[in-house]
């Protein structure tokens, strides 16, 4: 079989499904499909209100704490609300199972605060975006030898 390639200017979520779901299968034969992955998410609301102005987006799965995103108002930052939602997320994942985190993080956004949190950088995608570095960062958050206790 030779299949045509073509280039899909708007696509859709439908299309994008279609192709994650062989993936994902093909990823289940490898490494067992009894992972289950979960969303975590930890929101912030306006005092008073019912509007949410941050929190922190993510999803648990084969062992592993991925944070997607992490948003904390301006005007609240420096209260330590950000490693507050970090630390409840980890005890979050630990709780389901994980025993690491990673995330990313870009230069010009918070590499100090998630190494004073623990992480480290594994990766660093240089001059994306132009003139900034991408890092890519991990946390052990149960020891191995402890995760079996």
């Amino acid at each position: 079989m030779v299949p045509t390639i073509k280039l899909v200017d708007d696509p859709s979520q439908n299309l994008r499904e279609l192709i994650a779901a062989p993936l994902g299968r093909f990823n289940d034969l490898q490494c067992g499909n009894d992972d289950v992955s979960a969303p975590l998410a930890l929101t912030l609301t306006a005092p008073g209100s019912a509007e949410t102005v941050g929190g922190l987006w993510g999803d648990t799965g084969w062992d592993y704490l991925h944070i997607e995103f992490l948003f904390v108002p301006e005007a609240a930052r420096g209260a330590g609300i950000g490693r507050d939602l970090i630390r409840r997320a980890e005890d979050e994942a630990i709780r389901r199972g994980c025993r690491r985190a990673w995330l990313d993080t870009f230069s010009f956004q918070a590499r100090g605060f998630y190494e004073r949190l623990g992480y480290t950088v594994f990766g660093t995608l240089h001059d994306f975006p132009s003139g900034h570095s991408r890092f890519f960062m991990e946390k052990t958050l149960v020891p191995v030898s402890d995760s079996s206790s």
